[in-house]
């Protein structure tokens, strides 16, 4: 079994300055008049970022922030791949009998996300119980190592993901996911239903009901949807129709946008921040968050690009597709928590039919980064979710 180490982020001086250098010679293009975020990220707002990220944004601050998480690296293995030196927050609750979390974060998020979670779930002096909550850079993101041999898929992050908790000696868990770290759940419940326990979603996946769920059927063939479900649909085929032209880059060319995340800051901010401020219910982002989450990429151990291969290798498996995460799977709990500004929201006929359903939130605000932009509505979901009287209370042995 692989040894855990403590882990500290370390950027090194060099790396520091080629960033600074990089931006001094930035060369920034046109815009149309008027183009506002019709056209992607305004220039306005990119060159306020850029400025600021050369002249005033300290990354030692967010680095000395960021090692007062408890990180940990250890070597974990795919089946058929290469060791990989995986990066984690491991925040062990000294509450008896504390739940095991494994939260996954998604693109273009990064193990950042978990941080406002943990002074929320560690103790237990809160209503609800208390959690043991890991929460790694996934393959070829943050600061854990890169894949280099095509064909890791979803299954594999799921693998690796499972082989993690193992080694921290958590036989069984439960997950709370949003992006893909919502597909990867539905994975791991589907390949490790005897240790994935119960899944916690933001990021909902659904499908048109079948026969093989005749009342959510009839629901949906009644037109027995309600408003607000109707309006979160209009928002997924808007979405669908004009905000995927990222997701089509990077599941069929991700190489090909990596020249320009890997050697352009300016290039990585501008695709980033795009994401920010669409996927987001008007969260005050300020700039040394945005910056601090585009640097995590920027200074990320495989590289920007990396990241992006998950849309490929997702699209392209010939095992797990990426819509796999919509399978029914029987022994695996769900909690659902939806958000008006999420980029997916289905109709509940659809997403109740991809699971056994023991907990659902309707939030009346809130978008795709859940965990960052609402972090008390999702730990309040786990702690109902979990606690004593809750649908998945007692799943953990």
């Amino acid at each position: 079994m692989s040894t855990v180490q403590p882990y500290s982020i370390s950027v090194s001086d060099d790396e520091l300055s080629q960033l600074s250098e990089k931006l001094s010679h930035a060369k920034f293009p046109d815009e149309l008049d008027e183009a506002g975020w019709d056209y992607g990220t305004p220039l306005a707002d990119v060159k306020k970022l850029a400025t600021y990220w050369k002249d005033e944004f300290n990354w030692r601050n967010a680095e000395t922030k960021l090692n007062q998480l408890p990180n940990y690296q250890c070597t974990v293995q795919a089946e058929g791949f290469d060791p990989l030196q995986i990066h984690f927050v491991h925040a062990k609750s000294e509450v008896e009998n504390a739940i095991p979390l494994l939260f996954i974060h998604g693109w273009p998020g990064s193990f950042i996300e978990v941080s406002k979670l943990l002074p929320l779930l560690a103790d237990g002096k809160t209503d609800g119980p208390a959690f043991h909550i890991v929460a790694p850079s996934l393959p070829n993101f943050g600061f854990s190592e890169g894949v280099k041999k095509r064909g890791f898929a979803l299954a594999q992050y799921a693998e690796i993901c499972h082989k993690l908790m193992e080694t921290l000696d958590y036989p069984e868990y439960v997950t709370q996911g949003g992006d893909w770290g919502s597909m990867i759940s539905r994975i791991l419940a589907e390949q490790y239903p005897h240790a994935c326990k119960a899944n916690h979603l933001n990021m909902v996946p659904g499908v048109e009901p079948s026969l093989s769920h005749p009342i959510l059927l009839a629901q949906y063939l009644l037109g027995l949807v309600p408003t607000h479900e109707q309006r979160g649909l209009e928002r997924t085929q808007l979405w669908q129709k004009s905000g995927m032209g990222y997701f089509h880059q990077q599941s069929t060319k991700p190489q090909t946008i990596g020249y320009a995340l890997a050697d352009s800051p300016v290039a990585l901010l501008a695709w980033i921040y795009e994401k920010l401020k669409d996927w987001t219910d008007d969260y005050p982002w300020t700039e040394d968050e945005v910056l601090t989450w585009v640097s995590i990429y920027w200074f990320s151990t495989a590289g920007p690009a990396a990241s992006t291969r998950i849309y490929y290798e997702a699209l392209h498996s010939a095992k797990f597709r990426a819509d796999e995460p919509e399978k029914w799977v029987p022994s695996v709990k769900l909690g659902l928590a939806y958000f008006p500004k999420e980029i997916m929201l289905f109709p509940r006929s659809w997403t109740r039919s991809i699971g056994p359903v023991v907990y659902e939130n309707e939030n009346s605000s809130g978008g795709h980064f859940a965990a960052w932009e609402k972090p008390e509505s999702i730990a309040g979901d786990l702690r109902v979710m979990f606690g004593r009287g809750g649908g998945a209370y007692g799943v953990v042995d």
